[in-house]
């Protein structure tokens, strides 16, 4: 431990912001561009913005686009579910690419390979090339994995919540923003001169020209790790080239992880079924124009603003007092109490109680998408990018399930559904209390009497063979800089005197 100290500060010059062992930020400076891990904050977070603003430009529109090509109920529900469910397995695929080749190519590469389907879609002329668009628009959704995975390789524990917070936060609010910028976008083509039927289709040229900037960008400037991309770090032997079966083994069965994708089906799973419906929603029910009700509609996503980066924040913190008992308290109690506004939501007849109780219930379910993301880089030091993938993906699963169940066709009324959604978010957010680290604890109970560490727990993810290989260097310095999840509050395991103990759990 005193080594690394040492080296931290060796380093301390060669980077803006002060660092750890791993080289990784201890400190989170929102208006510092500074390379690399600032610059990769900025990357990540507006790549994954223009992938929101790409995958969401069409519900807000839907009213034209229905009438134009003579879409049903069903047909718009399908869309919905289309536009999130082609990112399930593509954000599986993203963690593991990220493990493998490193955030900035796999993001860069996702982003340019999805940005034709959004220039096609100006060309959608029935029911089913809609739905094609939308489906392949909605892969790149998995840039918010390599969002996420790239800020846990960038910032220190102390940092990661507020930084995974913050990046996925405001690149979420590419969300809300497209319910602004879409109807404006069509109202000035269509006062141009375009009728309604062009003016729709010209105006998905905006999003698909920066969702392929955003691509260039991520390339040109990134760098996946504070020492260097993955490329030159694997060549010079600094850093290890995993082997893909194994970062698979050691992710699927770690029940966290999975426990951690089901919540999340329920926090961001919901924003995105809520990104889906909410316009139409609002335009329906209370009879309100085109542009009122994206308005109102953008204002649920724009919380991301402040929302998800505040749950971020706010892991972190408690996480200073508490430890990771702190952050699993925190997840859990605000995710329950945003199932409860959600259940209010559907029941609300006023447009006036309608947007007050939106409002509310939009910064409890994005801050326990912060929140969720404060605990998912402890679960696995060498598997963090599927881990992640399996995180985000849980998210589109909930999407696609809540949006099959109570928003497709005519079984339920959408104010119905919403309370049906509420009442889906409290029961499947009760497995965070089966989440248990044996060297900090869970929420019901401490850390394990067998004085088990930080060491033992990500050790037991290296054979014998790779730790004599050296292979484990990088996660027994994670091991080291993690031993803030203890909090100031909470009894923990000491950290053990000589060396790497031998304990596999």
């Amino acid at each position: 431990m005193e080594n690394m100290e040492l080296e931290s500060e060796s380093v301390h010059s060669n980077f803006a912001p002060p660092v750890d062992s791993e080289h990784k930020a201890t400190e989170f400076k929102v208006y510092s561009v500074s390379a690399p891990h600032m610059r990769a904050f900025h990357l990540s977070w507006i790549s994954f913005f223009a992938c929101f603003v790409s995958t969401f430009a069409a519900p807000p529109l839907l009213p034209v686009i229905r009438d134009n090509l003579d879409l049903t109920a069903t047909d718009i529900g399908n869309g919905g579910i289309a536009a999130v469910s082609g990112a399930v397995f593509a954000r599986i695929a993203m963690g593991t690419a990220c493990d493998l080749f490193g955030p900035r190519l796999a993001s860069s590469a996702l982003i340019l390979l999805t940005a034709p389907a959004v220039f096609l879609t100006s060309t959608a002329n029935s029911k089913l090339s809609f739905l094609l668009v939308r489906f392949f628009t909605g892969f790149s959704l998995a840039t918010f994995v390599s969002t996420q995975f790239w800020m846990s390789s960038m910032f220190s524990a102390k940092v990661v919540g507020t930084a995974n917070g913050v990046a996925g936060g405001w690149g979420n609010l590419g969300g809300g923003a497209t319910q602004l910028i879409m109807p404006l976008v069509f109202s000035l083509i269509h006062k141009i001169g375009a009728t309604q039927f062009t003016a729709w289709r010209i105006a998905f040229f905006v999003p698909a020209l920066f969702q392929a900037l955003s691509a260039y960008a991520v390339f040109f400037l990134g760098q996946d790790m504070p020492d260097g991309n993955y490329a030159k770090l694997h060549k010079s032997g600094e850093k290890h080239k995993d082997n893909m079966s194994d970062v698979l083994y050691h992710a699927v069965t770690n029940y966290r992880g999975w426990i951690l994708a089901l919540t999340y089906g329920y926090c961001f799973g919901v924003e995105l079924t809520v990104d889906n419906i909410i316009a139409q929603y609002f335009f329906d029910k209370f009879h309100l124009n085109l542009h009122i009700a994206g308005i109102i509609a953008a204002s649920f996503g724009l919380a991301n603003l402040f929302s998800r980066p505040g749950g971020g924040i706010l892991s972190d913190m408690v996480a200073k007092r508490f430890g990771m008992r702190g952050r699993l308290w925190a997840l859990w109690i605000v995710q329950t109490l945003g199932g409860l506004l959600c259940i209010l939501l559907g029941k609300v007849e006023s447009l006036s109680g309608s947007i007050i109780v939106m409002l509310v219930f939009s910064v409890f379910c994005q801050a326990a998408c912060g929140l969720t993301f404060g605990v998912v880089p402890f679960v696995s030091r060498r598997s963090l990018g599927i881990i992640s993938g399996m995180t985000g993906g849980g998210g589109n699963v909930g999407a696609v399930l809540t949006q099959v169940i109570f928003f497709r066709g005519t079984r339920y009324s959408t104010e119905t559904g919403i309370t049906y959604m509420g009442i889906m978010i409290i029961c499947c957010t009760l497995p965070i209390i089966f989440i248990y680290f044996p060297q900090w604890g869970g929420m019901c109970c401490g850390p394990s009497s067998k004085g088990l560490t930080e060491e033992d727990y990500y050790m037991k993810e290296w054979s014998l063979n790779e730790k004599e290989n050296g292979f484990h260097q990088a996660s027994m310095k994670f091991a080291g800089n993690s031993t803030s999840e203890r909090g100031k509050k909470v009894k923990s395991a000491s950290t053990p005197i000589h060396g790497t103990p031998n304990i596999i759990i």
